[in-house]
């Protein structure tokens, strides 16, 4: 397409990485945990505390680890931060885990450089975002998405994140990018409808792998034909987010239903408007970190929060014993 091989080559080259071997594999099932952000008390990016975190997470049984998403206030990350994160991520557990970053830009040739960059400095794969222009048609998003495919070969999940860009990706279109890009291997349905899931597993059989995300709702997603989660929460409670996932897909009900019923009232706190703020105080509490953001947001004040601490710290009070590692 004459549309994406000008972005192609307008993308300037980097000579500051040479391509790592990747040795893991991304198998696209079991729990990615969507990073947090951690910053100093400057508001300058934490690389110490993001690589020890990235580490803890991986000793916990996380299936990947993905960075500068929406958890991890992508809006408020500058270009070059968002370089540097891809490398303290696979810097800190780049040979043990897969590190699959997202692609969340409003340019498409921004998207591109990152999708290279990602390549160069080692990550293993990639979650692919809609450009964060309202109101894009299909025509410009098809065109952006195929723009990003066609600059990488690593493997590649479809963001179908309905609500922040008013995107609506059914399962014909998924069927048509999946139809021309073979590096597209899944997609993380966003809307914790377990009926599309079904849908798209019907459509694609599996030639492609679908995500949920909704904590609240991971389990009819799972049930509904899930090979994953996409898990915010996981940024604080990972043992019992690997526990419950695998309760559920080995049919261990009385497990589920127990662990499920625990965590249900923190997992709500993913699909509410400020779940980024909640999921960092959620860290703070069990001292995996601060619940620092960047602005225009701002930590949580007044009843808000101290309703917030009420649920953190009864789940902490009632949390079940820790799960064993399989």
């Amino acid at each position: 397409m004459k549309l994406e091989s000008s972005y192609l080559a307008r993308e300037p080259s980097s000579k500051s990485h040479k391509p790592r071997h990747v040795h893991v594999r991304v198998h696209w099932k079991g729990v990615i945990a969507t990073l947090t952000t951690p910053f100093n008390d400057d508001l300058n990016v934490d690389h110490r505390l993001l690589a020890d975190h990235c580490r803890w997470l991986a000793e916990h049984g996380v299936a990947g680890i993905m960075p500068a998403g929406a958890m991890g206030e992508v809006a408020v990350l500058s270009h070059a931060e968002k370089r540097q994160i891809f490398e303290t991520c696979v810097g800190a557990v780049g040979e043990r885990l897969p590190v699959i970053p997202k692609i969340a830009t409003v340019s498409t040739v921004e998207a591109i450089a990152l999708a290279k960059h990602a390549r160069a400095v080692g990550c293993h794969g990639l979650m692919v975002a809609p450009p964060e222009v309202p109101m894009a048609d299909w025509r410009e998003i098809r065109a952006h998405l195929a723009a990003v495919f066609s600059a990488t070969d690593l493997p590649c999940m479809l963001s179908n994140q309905r609500a922040p860009y008013r995107v609506e990706f059914t399962p014909e279109k998924i069927e048509d990018l999946a139809a021309e890009f073979p590096q597209l291997k899944a997609v993380n349905e966003t809307g914790g409808d377990a009926a599309r899931i079904s849908a798209i597993r019907e459509r694609l059989g599996h030639r492609l792998q679908v995500f949920t995300c909704v904590g609240d709702a991971v389990v009819d997603g799972i049930g509904a034909g899930a090979s994953g989660w996409i898990s915010c929460l996981v940024n604080a409670f990972p043992a019992e987010s690997v526990a419950l996932y695998r309760h559920v897909t080995e049919g261990r009900v009385r497990e589920a239903s127990e662990l499920y019923e625990w965590f249900l009232p923190l997992l709500r706190m993913d699909s509410v408007p400020k779940y980024v703020q909640l999921v960092k105080l959620a860290q703070e509490q069990v001292g995996r970190g601060s619940s620092r953001v960047r602005p225009p947001r701002l930590s949580l004040a007044g009843e808000e929060f101290r309703g917030a601490l009420a649920t953190i710290g009864k789940a902490l009070a009632t949390r079940p014993r820790a799960p064993a590692q399989q």
